[in-house]
């Protein structure tokens, strides 16, 4: 199933695998954790390095975010710079944040995919 296609048959509440990752229920490697997010390798890469930086405050949309999630969007970008560094992207990486079921939004709890390591295309969609 393409990305697009889960985008459309995935549908916003609910627990997410997110989620569960985040509760210990899914293993998984962080790269990077604080008390404000973290960041893990995605098990679908679209690039040689491609990670995900996820909130730990459980967030469907980008629409859904308010004006009191204004620091912790900005330290997402923050962590996401310094993973990339850490990752050795020192020639450029391209961040994306999918925003509901046209913007190809699989999982309803925000993320920035962070992908590099090679030229990325343009346009994207």
């Amino acid at each position: 199933m393409s990305e697009v296609e889960k985008a459309q048959a995935a549908s916003p509440g609910g627990d997410t695998v997110f989620g569960k990752i985040l509760r210990g229920e899914i293993p998984c490697k962080f790269i990077y954790e604080d008390d404000k997010c973290v960041a893990f390798n995605d098990m679908s890469p679209q690039a040689p390095v491609h990670f995900l930086v996820i909130p730990r405050k459980a967030i469907a949309t980008i629409q859904d975010a308010e004006e009191a999630d204004e620091q912790l969007l900005g330290h997402m970008m923050i962590v996401a710079k310094k993973v990339a560094a850490d990752q050795g992207l020192e020639n450029g990486y391209r961040l994306v944040l999918n925003n509901g079921k046209d913007g190809a939004q699989s999982v309803f709890h925000i993320h920035i995919h962070v992908m590099g390591g090679r030229q990325m295309g343009w346009p994207p969609g």
